[in-house]
């Protein structure tokens, strides 16, 4: 639920739910929030950060402290994530989801509802997880993803994730739908891309909500425009009303 300006403390922290929406970066919707706070209350330098960065091409919950509460920003990164999930059979990308062309397709004949089944279920609990190479993962203090579009090959060590649960909610196969509830640091494009090698074939991530960080859910999520509509100034309404559709992850 939105407050009213005057009841937010941005100096001594607040803690805002947003819902990223597609094609945005998590530096994108920060880089908003950041000029409209600071606009609000005539600073320049401001603190403010998020809590678990969101691909671009994913939705949904993103954590954004400011003030004091940047100092719990690491509490929230620990908290369980949950996940709705579109997994396409049949097919590869180099970035495991749709930033990146197709690069292989495979046989999903074989696979049964039965098989597939199955093998999700053989992905719960806990484990050690590759993220993928076109991730904001810092190699050698350099994002990952940067090398990566340049063709240049990125090694990055295993994590250890835990997958609590695993829920098929649709199957309209080759195109699956998962719940998923994990850890902190689990990639689901790679989860996407375990799956398919699994079943002796290949899958990619085509779409993906984060529903959920801990207690926050998407459904008390705020959207980007009605953060802008409490400062109650047409001109913060104007400004955004301009390219929301794609930010540059180059920013990030």
């Amino acid at each position: 639920m939105i407050k009213k300006i005057e009841e937010l403390d941005f100096q001594n922290g607040e803690v805002l739910i947003f819902n990223k929406p597609y094609r945005w970066t998590s530096f994108g919707i920060i880089k908003r929030a950041r000029w409209l706070i600071s606009e609000h209350l005539g600073v320049k330098r401001f603190k403010i950060g998020h809590a678990g960065t969101l691909d671009p091409l994913a939705q949904g919950v993103l954590i954004v402290c400011t003030g004091k509460k940047t100092k719990e920003i690491e509490r929230f990164q620990a908290f369980e994530k949950e996940y709705i999930a579109e997994i396409r059979f049949g097919s590869t990308t180099p970035s495991f989801d749709l930033e990146t062309e197709i690069d292989q397709t495979y046989e999903t004949q074989h696979i049964t509802p039965e098989l597939l089944q199955t093998t999700i279920n053989q992905f719960l609990g806990e484990q050690e997880q590759y993220p993928p190479v076109f991730s904001a993962k810092k190699i050698n203090g350099k994002r990952a993803y940067k090398s990566a579009r340049k063709g240049r090959e990125v090694e990055i060590p295993k994590s250890k994730i835990t997958i609590y649960e695993l829920e098929l909610l649709e199957n309209h196969f080759p195109d699956i739908k998962l719940r998923i509830v994990c850890s902190k640091g689990t990639y689901i494009r790679t989860l996407a891309n375990d799956l398919g090698k699994a079943l002796h074939s290949g899958a990619h991530l085509a779409g993906l909500l984060r529903s959920r960080i801990g207690e926050f859910s998407i459904e008390n999520a705020l959207d980007i425009n009605e953060f802008c509509k409490i400062f109650g100034n047409p001109k913060y309404e104007k400004k955004f009303s301009k390219n929301t559709q794609q930010i540059s992850e180059e920013e990030e």
